[in-house]
């Protein structure tokens, strides 16, 4: 993974948030939180410190190693390049991207050596003009337009997310066979054909014009099972199961 974003939260009020905060950046991979001018005094403390922690459900490591700063341009100086989060454009001249489209220039510019930072405003109020000015570009992130608001540590999870999975090489879909492997073409075949057996003896084709079409759908839903050896060892028991049974009924009526 590529040097991670340093997220910053300016003036942010609830301890909590900046537990929860902390949580979000370690599920994304987020490492550096700076934080500007915080309403409680840095070092918390002990209460505020154990409300913080239980928020953050075990990202002890970032807020351990979060530095606190007296002002935003202290906290911006050693930054190439930085994003503003608002849901207001603030009526100035911005380049304004989505997270999305904002990931892309993030990775860009951390391969190029640039050190870059998210910054988050107020929980209630957001950023100020004064603080918006200082970003290079603004994220906005797109919501239902009659209800935009997000907690914090919502808006850093939705940033972080999408700095994460554009580098994350987990596959999109995979069927997980629990260490099984999927059963061979003859493993399937004999199965099959030994099923097709079973259903000519129950008379199970009733004409032999619709027995390949028949046949077909037997064949595509099976394959689109992707049995394992497994699986397939146990339908053949559910098979001899249900012939033996078939059998033995045969027999009782014949007695």
């Amino acid at each position: 993974m590529l040097p991670a974003p340093v997220i910053l939260l300016v003036e942010p009020q609830l301890v909590e948030n900046i537990g929860m905060t902390a949580r979000a950046m370690m599920n994304t991979g987020l490492e550096e939180l700076r934080l500007v001018n915080p309403r409680d005094p840095w070092p918390l403390g002990e209460v505020h410190q154990k409300r913080m922690a239980a928020a953050s459900s075990g990202a002890d490591e970032i807020l351990q190693k979060a530095r606190v700063f007296g002002s935003l341009e202290e906290a911006l100086a050693d930054l190439n390049f930085v994003y503003a989060t608002s849901a207001r454009t603030h009526d100035m001249t911005h380049r304004i991207m989505t997270p999305r489209a904002a990931t892309p220039d993030m990775i860009q510019r951390t391969q190029n050596g640039e050190k870059i930072g998210v910054m988050f405003g107020r929980e209630r109020t957001g950023l100020i003009n004064d603080y918006v000015v200082l970003a290079n570009a603004l994220i906005t992130i797109p919501l239902n337009p009659a209800f935009t608001s997000l907690n914090l540590a919502q808006s850093v999870l939705l940033i972080g997310y999408e700095w994460y999975q554009a580098q994350d090489k987990t596959p999109d879909n995979v069927l997980h066979t629990g260490g099984n492997l999927p059963a061979t073409r003859e493993e399937y075949l004999n199965f099959f054909h030994r099923l097709t057996d079973a259903l000519d003896d129950a008379g199970f084709f009733s004409t032999e014009a619709m027995r390949p079409a028949m046949m077909r759908n037997l064949h595509n839903t099976l394959q689109r099972a992707a049995m394992t050896e497994q699986e397939i060892r146990t339908w053949h028991g559910v098979l001899s199961a249900l012939i033996d049974t078939r059998n033995h009924k045969k027999s009782n009526d014949k007695a």
